[in-house]
């Protein structure tokens, strides 16, 4: 009776899990309305090969993708790159019938989206915009509608590098693992800047105790993209311009530099160009990504301190891998190279951390990032 009982959890085990279905969310820079702006592709859980869904145009130039907590909904900065505009735009997502329908578009704020992230009761959007230095905040209807955004921040002190860093350049807006505070890494002033978030309240972004925590060892650093690990203790931001991960204790809004260590080997002396950074989903291994001279992904373990260790580097097989994924099972890496337009998957050896190439290299023009859900 009892091995009967354990052979039933684990037939019905088996059957939840290969009844989901894993899907990835691809935008590129389109350049061109009448072109395929968003790609929606179904993961293969054994092989990791990727299958087309379906596509999406009439939009230009998706920079960036996020998903609304309960997958229903996909959210896109759009009219990147495009002198003078800037929106964010919303989408229904039905995996049943496979179909991606456009619901509506709210100016950006400021021009270049180039990072959106959504609150954990799907009721807020946050929108960071690159080239002017800003952030907005918009409400989002039960239906999917992003509301005009009710709040928009402007910044303007730059750094020392007169041609990256001549104003402030927001590049992600993350919220913390509580989404109590939201932070913002400004590429141009050297800084990650803090917001409390006040999820009752119309307009949700107050000011914090402590404004902004400066890039540690001086400036011209760049910070681009942020992450906090699992165990919400620690937090990683990766810079741009030095290619360096900065490691944080962090605790109630509050950041607190533990470390510095390099995403490239000593051979490699400038144009970094480092882009993006996660952590797996066990909180044992980070990954960084290099465009530049590099074109890679680099593999850090994490120790208890939270401090990291270079494990090794895995070329991403592409020209410019501006952003990568993880799937929620740490099985998978995909990343998109921007320049090359192609797409790779790997898989990850959960002891090691280091990856190896499987399925097919998809090409899609001018690939610009990945989401991954499990539905």
């Amino acid at each position: 009776m009892k091995k009967l009982l354990t052979l039933t959890v684990t037939i019905c085990t088996w059957l939840t899990i290969y009844s989901q279905n894993t899907y990835v969310f691809f935008g590129s820079f389109n350049r061109d309305k009448t072109t395929e702006g968003i790609y929606v592709y179904q993961l293969d859980p054994n092989s990791g090969n990727l299958s087309k869904i379906t596509t999406v145009k009439n939009i230009l130039n998706p920079s960036y993708l996020t998903v609304s907590p309960n997958g229903k909904y996909i959210f896109a900065c759009t009219e990147s790159k495009t002198k003078n505009a800037g929106s964010v735009s919303s989408f229904e997502f039905n995996p049943e019938d496979k179909t991606l329908v456009y619901i509506n578009s709210q100016k950006s704020g400021g021009e270049n989206p180039v990072y959106l992230t959504v609150h954990k009761d799907g009721k807020w959007l946050v929108n960071g915009n690159y080239t002017e230095g800003s952030v907005s905040v918009y409400p989002i209807s039960e239906n999917g509608t992003i509301q005009p955004f009710v709040q928009n921040f402007q910044f303007t002190e730059g750094s020392i590098d007169p041609e990256r860093q001549d104003r402030s350049h927001i590049h992600s807006t993350v919220f913390s693992p509580d989404f109590d505070y939201l932070f913002l890494p400004d590429l141009g002033a050297d800084k990650i800047r803090t917001y409390h978030f006040e999820n009752g309240k119309p307009e949700p972004l107050q000011t914090a105790e402590k404004l902004f925590t400066p890039t540690p060892l001086g400036s011209g650093s760049g910070p681009r993209h942020f992450t906090f690990h699992p165990n919400g203790k620690f937090a990683y931001c990766i810079d741009e311009l030095t290619g360096t991960v900065d490691v944080y204790a962090y605790k109630n809004g509050q950041l607190n530099s533990i470390q510095r260590i390099n995403t490239h080997s000593e051979k490699y002396k400038d144009n970094f160009e480092s882009s993006d950074i996660h952590i797996s989903p066990d909180g044992q291994y980070l990954y960084a990504s290099n465009r530049g001279s590099e074109n890679n992904i680099a593999i850090f373990s994490i120790h208890n301190d939270g401090k990291l260790e270079t494990v090794g580097y895995q070329s991403t097989k592409g020209k410019h891998p501006r952003v990568f994924a993880i799937d929620p099972t740490g099985n998978f890496l995909i990343a998109t190279n921007a320049v090359s337009g192609d797409v790779v998957v790997f898989k990850r050896n959960f002891k090691t951390g280091l990856l190896k190439r499987v399925g097919k290299k998809l090409k899609i023009k001018n690939v610009s990032c990945v989401q991954i859900k499990k539905y």
